[in-house]
This record gives C-alpha cells, structure tokens and sequence, in this order.
C-alpha cells in the first residue's frame, strides 16, 4: 500500500513538471505573441510614410513592396499563431483528461485503501476474539491439570495408605 502511494505521489510529481513545463510553454508562446504583435505594428508604422523628402516614385515603389511582404509575412504569422493556439489547447486537452484520470485513479485507490482497512478491521477484531477464546480454553485447562495432579496425588497418598494398611494385616 506504501509502495501504491509512492508510486501515485510519484506520477503526480511528474505530472505536476509536466504542468509546469506546459505553463512555462505558455508564457512563451504569449512572449512570441507579443513580438510578433510588436513586429506587426512595427510593420503598420513602416507602411506609412518615411518623411516627405523622398520623392513619391521611391515611396511607390518602397509602399508596394512592403504591401506585397505584409500579406504574407502576415499569412505567416496567422499560420504560426493559429499552429501555437492548437498546440496550447492540445496541451490543455492533455492536462484536463490527465487530471480527470488522476482524479479516477485517487478515488480508485481511495476506494481500495478504505476496503483494505476495513479488512484489517475485521482480521484484528477476530484475532482479539481469538486471543480471548485460547485463554480461557488455557485458562480451563490449567485448572483441569492441577485438579488431575490434585487427583493423582490423593490417588498416591491413598495406595501408600492401602500398602501400609495391607502390611499391617
């Protein structure tokens, strides 16, 4: 039963890391998020004009490629969150369903151990009773043996009586 509940306090300790790893990848990936909101906003502010003194062909031109990158730096990083919001609701998924089959296994072994100890319960009161029963059955026997040698030392003290009876006819 120790061994049980090592090994169950074991696997939650493990469980726990587990957790605290996913926690640690969530707040990285909440870091990423922020960088790459940063970069996007980053990128709005590059969008809009530099200064006035570049001539507008320049500026065109310099507008139009950036507005051909964003889209799909954009695309890219749609992707990357929609793939980081997956992964942490899978990683969340994982942890709730672990935490209901932990919940299930303590219960079980809750369950298992109550049932144990109300075994044990029985086993000694039955020993007790058991105990009480062979002393008194010691008990009585004592008394029977000291009533035989009782018995059996009258049964001498008569017979030399009766020798000594018989030599004196």
């Amino acid at each position: 039963m120790e061994a049980n509940i090592s090994e169950m306090r074991n696997e939650l300790q493990s469980r726990d890391g587990l957790w605290r790893r996913i926690q640690l990848e969530c707040q990285k990936l909440y870091t990423e998020l922020l960088k790459i909101k940063e970069y996007k906003d980053m990128q709005e502010i590059q969008i809009k004009p530099r200064s006035s003194c570049v001539p507008l062909t320049e500026q065109l031109e310099n507008k139009n490629t950036e507005l051909l990158l964003f889209p799909e730096s954009r695309e890219h990083q749609e992707e990357e969150l929609n793939k980081i919001r997956n992964h942490v609701y899978r990683e969340e998924q994982s942890h709730c369903s672990e935490q209901e089959r932990m919940k299930t296994e303590i219960s079980d072994l809750t369950e298992e151990l109550h049932q144990k100890e109300i075994t044990i319960a029985t086993i000694v009161e039955k020993a007790s009773l058991l105990e009480r029963q062979l002393k008194m059955e010691l008990e009585t026997k004592h008394k029977l043996l000291t009533k035989q040698q009782l018995l059996e030392f009258r049964y001498q003290v008569i017979k030399s009586e009766n020798t000594h009876l018989k030599e004196m006819v």
